[in-house]
């Protein structure tokens, strides 16, 4: 999914200025009909010169485009044609069959040196648009009056980084049998890749991905064995969630070495009783633990990006965690400042 920058709101009349000054302050483009509008932030406006023409204006430069009502392949053609003669940018706009249509758009104007802008009525139309042939369009034009509609895309879309921290490890000790979740996405998930899990909510592991199999196992690069059903795992939204809570069609968060995210769907989460490890580590200001199986296909992440299967992990090792200051938690949610004691 493309990420904030992408979005470009077109407001109705009844959006309010002040929701307007806040999307702008989430980093969102605003569409206008006033050709004379011009951004004070240097953010692109669209302005309509009433010829279905647009320009894309800022402080330096001036883009040209069109819009485009999209009913058949001949309009795509069309399309194809006039972006090949030099214009900056079209904006797609389909009524009812959107995928296919904008599928074949973009596989025709790949080659092409202009920027593909596609309208949206509402926040899931946009996400889709985002998506479709896994390239999805360059920019979302969301024409909509909902504050919350857009806002709750703009979080959606934005794509959290995470700073994670070195940690030492203090102890590995075999801790008898228990539930272990492994959730298997719907994603295909990459070497360095995995979930943020641990026992306490402010100190979490990267729990890699099973994208490297064994002698004995072959790859299942959509899973992640991620530890005891009552740990804690990092959620999209930024709360926290079980592991016992995973479930298909639940979105959860794939972190990757360098700390980049991205949303994964969940397919289905199986829990299984395992032979149980009991894996703590230091950070140096925090200290905190995960229950994971002894297996050795549960791997973490060193700091150089090398992995390192729990059966061969030893206290010293060093490896990657996301460490943040103690807070409670209520279904969830971050408590700042409440009393909270987990051992």
């Amino acid at each position: 999914m493309s990420d904030i920058s992408s979005l470009i709101v077109a407001p109705g009349q009844d959006m309010k200025p002040e929701y307007l000054q806040d999307l702008k302050g989430l980093g969102i483009q605003t569409v206008f009909g006033d050709p004379d509008m011009v951004s004070d932030s240097g953010l692109a406006v669209m302005c309509d010169t009433g010829k279905s023409t647009y320009e894309i204006r800022d402080k330096n430069t001036k883009q040209t485009g069109k819009r485009y009502r999209v009913r058949s392949n001949d309009d795509i053609d069309d399309i194809l044609h006039e972006a090949s003669a030099g214009l900056d940018f079209v904006i797609v706009d389909v009524d009812d069959w959107k995928i296919i249509p904008l599928e074949n758009t973009i596989a025709k104007l790949h080659d092409v040196n202009t920027r593909l802008l596609s309208v949206a009525r509402n926040a899931q139309e946009a996400r889709k648009l985002f998506s479709i042939l896994d390239i999805g369009v360059d920019e979302v034009i969301l024409e909509s009056s909902s504050y919350k509609e857009v806002a709750g895309l703009a979080t959606l879309m934005d794509r959290a980084q995470f700073g994670l921290t070195v940690s030492k490890v203090t102890g590995v000790r075999e801790v008898g049998d228990g539930e272990r979740a492994c959730v298997d996405t719907m994603s295909m998930l990459k070497i360095g890749e995995g979930m943020l899990v641990g026992n306490r909510s402010n100190f979490l592991f990267l729990v890699h991905n099973e994208a490297v199999g064994s002698s004995f196992t072959s790859p299942r690069p959509f899973r992640v064995n991620a530890g005891a059903v009552h740990c804690y795992t990092l959620t999209p939204e930024g709360t926290t969630a079980y592991l016992s809570e995973m479930e298909g069609g639940r979105e959860v968060l794939v972190v990757g070495a360098k700390g980049e995210s991205r949303r994964a769907t969940v397919g289905r989460s199986k829990i299984e009783r395992r032979p149980m490890l009991y894996i703590e580590a230091d950070s140096g200001d925090e200290s905190g633990g995960i229950m994971a199986q002894n297996a050795e296909t549960v791997r973490f992440i060193k700091p150089d990006g090398e992995l390192i299967s729990v059966t061969h992990l030893k206290a010293g090792d060093e490896i990657l965690t996301y460490v943040t200051p103690v807070a409670g938690r209520h279904f969830g949610m971050k408590v700042e400042d409440e009393f909270i004691l987990e051992k």
